[in-house]
């Protein structure tokens, strides 16, 4: 999940508003005339900028009819050491379920359009779908040993999302990845103990055997099939997984 960073932002945002309501003298010098209408001064800009910021993140996070007046209490009562109605572990708890109800909703968009995908995608010729929804086709029949799940392996691949963004490859790095069979996601692991060394294959993931609700950093999204193109070299060695680094 995504760190929360509204209160600080809401802070810095009305630092100038605040400022100017005790009769603080502005910060800087007066700008030029030619300015942009409205924006007289230095802290005028810099608080117009703090707007933006946080209107593009509330817009980001879907945050709607915001009572002004009670943001605005909150800010100047946290700058004046004065009480407030709630303190910040539970205005983070507040923020966190936001973020989390956001996430959520967006793992269950991400998971209907996977599921239509794969619905779609397993009618084509030559795929195949295994009892936990896995699918595969052959590029290349490899004609060495499988591996079992306790087994080091090594392997190159390109990872990609339905809409066809790439979010990893091997090949651009340079070097295969070798791990332990049993050390990644399920999804991997079913492949790998299937297909011969020396095979290539296509493998489409559901998130259910993938990432998951949660996906993985910024470009795996939760509930995201994933589509990997996998070359599987052979067994890795410890000197082939210190190579990882």
């Amino acid at each position: 999940m995504k760190k929360i960073f509204l209160l600080p932002s809401l802070i810095l945002l009305t630092v100038a508003i605040q400022a100017q309501k005790k009769g603080v003298k502005p910060v800087g010098k007066p700008v030029a005339a030619s300015t942009i209408g409205g924006l007289k001064t230095t802290n005028d800009s810099l608080s117009y900028a703090f707007g933006i910021s946080l209107g593009n993140y509330m817009k980001s996070q879907n945050v709607q009819n915001i009572n002004y007046k009670m943001m605005n209490q909150a800010i100047e009562n946290t700058l004046q050491s004065k009480p407030c109605l709630m303190d910040g572990a539970m205005a983070n708890q507040i923020m966190g379920k936001l973020a989390e109800t956001k996430s959520k909703q967006a793992a269950s968009d991400e998971k209907e359009k996977s599921r239509k995908f794969l619905e779609e995608n397993k009618k084509r010729a030559g795929v195949m779908v295994t009892p936990s929804g896995l699918q595969y086709e052959i590029m290349v029949e490899g004609k060495g040993e499988k591996l079992n799940a306790t087994d080091t392996f090594k392997a190159n691949y390109i990872g990609t999302l339905t809409n066809g963004k790439e979010f990893d490859n091997s090949y651009k790095r340079g070097k295969p990845l070798t791990l332990p069979c049993g050390s990644v996601i399920k999804g991997w692991t079913e492949a790998l103990t299937m297909m011969p060394i020396g095979s290539k294959w296509k493998v489409f993931i559901p998130s259910e055997i993938g990432y998951g609700d949660n996906g993985a950093g910024q470009d795996i999204p939760g509930g995201a099939v994933l589509i990997f193109e996998m070359e599987l070299l052979g067994k890795g060695t410890l000197a082939d997984m210190n190579n990882n680094q």
